[in-house]
């Protein structure tokens, strides 16, 4: 369900655009974070969540979280782009008094289901919405946005287990799969492959899809499911639409600043949609 007269692929510049002037401003950092999550953010909100605007809190909304939540900006942005908040406000983004921290936060945010920063909580949250939606007997989904270094965390194979065991068809885990974390690759740090091995023998229904194609993502996150949660490996790459930022984890902590901001926002201007 969409309210916007932005098609995805729209969304998903404007979202890259903000953000790169909202970490800009603020002197903040994980703008390649955002980037690599911007299509699958856009494909969301555009076409698959049931929201309102207006009415932040209906009850037969679906439920997003964002677990990577060093990646905040791009969820003030795609928020403020369908409605829920001023977009001149991002511009006070990690300004002394701001509501627009960091590391998202749902304090004082419409839209932002709860506030995320520890890597390894979403997920075991977004599980117990999912059985408490189920035994309400309620029709929204829950999706729980992860990056693919958090996997290290044992929390989230608790809630892997939990959610099968519960058959959470409700729940629906996307896997910001671009390989790398903190200060080096992920199967440097802890190897994560088979990676669709794990998810499988964990009893979840398993798709992996090009993370930054729409149309894939669409399909994808459209299928009609039954019994078991579902999570997507969405293959990405880090700091995505930017030449220089792409698959380079420094832009995990560097202020696009000065002439790399001007070069960031030329070349996402340039976007052909």
């Amino acid at each position: 369900m969409s309210y916007l007269n932005l098609s995805s692929k729209e969304l998903s510049k404007n979202i890259r655009l903000n953000a790169v002037r909202m970490v800009n401003r603020g002197g903040s950092s994980h703008i390649g974070s955002v980037l690599s999550i911007a299509d699958i953010l856009a494909v969301l909100y555009a076409n698959i969540l049931k929201y309102q605007p207006k009415n932040p809190k209906w009850s037969e909304r679906d439920r997003f979280i964002l677990s990577k939540g060093h990646a905040g900006a791009g969820v003030y942005a795609v928020l403020a782009e369908c409605g829920f908040l001023n977009k001149a406000k991002l511009m006070d983004h990690c300004q002394d008094g701001s509501v627009f921290s960091g590391h998202v936060s749902h304090k004082g945010i419409p839209g932002v289901e709860l506030s995320t920063g520890a890597l390894g909580h979403g997920l075991p949250i977004g599980a117990g919405m999912a059985l408490a939606a189920k035994l309400d007997r309620k029709k929204h989904h829950i999706y729980v946005l992860m990056s693919d270094g958090e996997l290290d965390e044992g929390s989230n194979w608790e809630a892997f287990l939990f959610s099968a065991h519960h058959e959470l068809s409700n729940l629906i885990a996307v896997i910001d799969r671009n390989r790398l974390q903190s200060i080096k690759g992920t199967e440097t740090t802890m190897a994560l492959e088979p990676l669709q091995d794990k998810f499988l023998s964990f009893g979840w229904n398993v798709e992996e899809v090009d993370g930054h194609n729409h149309q894939e993502l669409k399909e994808c996150l459209n299928l009609d499911r039954r019994k078991k949660p579902t999570v997507v490996i969405a293959n990405t790459i880090k700091g995505k639409g930017v030449s220089f930022m792409e698959n380079e984890v420094t832009w995990h902590y560097k202020t696009p600043a000065n002439e790399f901001f001007q070069q960031a926002i030329h070349e996402l201007e340039s976007i052909e949609i």
